[in-house]
């Protein structure tokens, strides 16, 4: 906190920045481009640095340009994305943001993920880097569980419980056309795919691996019946197992809960199965 915000003579930014955003917000994103970025090409020309691909990614792939008139000097086409990234509606940043993260160059993606967070942070936005996806978590505990179950869920035999998780996430922060039912979908899949893992039975359902799992991994009855209460939420008539009725709201929230309780599941449950020696 500044000096002239502890002595009350400026405010102090308290609101969350949801479907907006600032100029502070927007500039410490640019400078994160631009430190992580711009300041490594170290050459006058496009075509000479290790950045090559990199632009020719931008051009293609995320702004669409004709290919040929990508200006090979490093100033004029820094200008260029600087006119269009400052023009830019608030999503697209993000946008812009995520997509650049993605691409194949010399750039730790996972340091430039955890310096913008941290921006985000600051400047009060509603999104965070999970992974890959800017979503729209505000809760650091919320943004950990998932962001762990991801990371955990990695490794081989745990690919399927990853793309399950990984494609809750996308659905749910997709800025332009979010896919709550589908993401809640996913969300449940994954940690069915984990319990049918755990149990050996492919073909099991939740209910038939959380049975198999008490038995072999000691889980809480407790916790069964929650996850059981929790599982026969998206099994009404208004669920994702049968036809869902048109007028049935699902929003952000109830995606959102279901993905952090999901991922808080999977984590739990590899804990408790690695220490009861199973080996993923």
């Amino acid at each position: 906190m500044k000096f002239s915000q502890r002595i009350g003579m400026k405010p102090i930014k308290t609101e969350i920045q949801i479907d907006s955003m600032d100029i502070d917000l927007r500039t410490a994103l640019w400078n994160s481009f631009h430190l992580y970025y711009l300041q490594r090409i170290h050459s006058s020309w496009i075509s000479q640095s290790k950045f090559k691909w990199f632009f020719a990614s931008l051009w293609h792939n995320y702004f669409k340009f004709p290919i040929d008139t990508l200006n090979d000097s490093e100033a004029e086409t820094t200008k260029i994305i600087r006119d269009w990234f400052f023009k830019f509606e608030w999503f697209e940043v993000y946008d812009f943001i995520e997509f650049i993260s993605c691409q194949d160059c010399p750039v730790d993606a996972d340091e430039f993920r955890k310096f913008c967070n941290n921006m985000l942070e600051r400047e009060l936005s509603a999104y965070r880097f999970v992974g890959e996806v800017i979503t729209k978590i505000t809760d650091e505990n919320e943004l950990n569980e998932i962001e762990e179950a991801i990371n955990s869920s990695m490794k081989t035999k745990l690919s399927g419980v990853h793309l399950h998780l990984k494609s809750a996430l996308a659905k749910l922060s997709d800025r332009k056309d979010p896919d709550y039912r589908n993401s809640i979908k996913e969300s449940i899949s994954a940690v069915e795919s984990i319990s049918q893992i755990i149990s050996g039975n492919s073909k099991a359902e939740l209910g038939q691996a959380l049975k198999i799992l008490e038995q072999n991994v000691g889980l809480h009855n407790a916790l069964k019946k929650g996850f059981m209460a929790i599982y026969g939420y998206t099994s009404d008539e208004g669920g994702i197992r049968h036809a869902m009725l048109e007028e049935k709201i699902i929003d952000f929230e109830d995606a959102k809960f279901m993905l952090v309780s999901c991922s808080a599941f999977i984590n739990y449950l590899i804990m408790k199965s690695t220490k009861s020696g199973i080996e993923f």
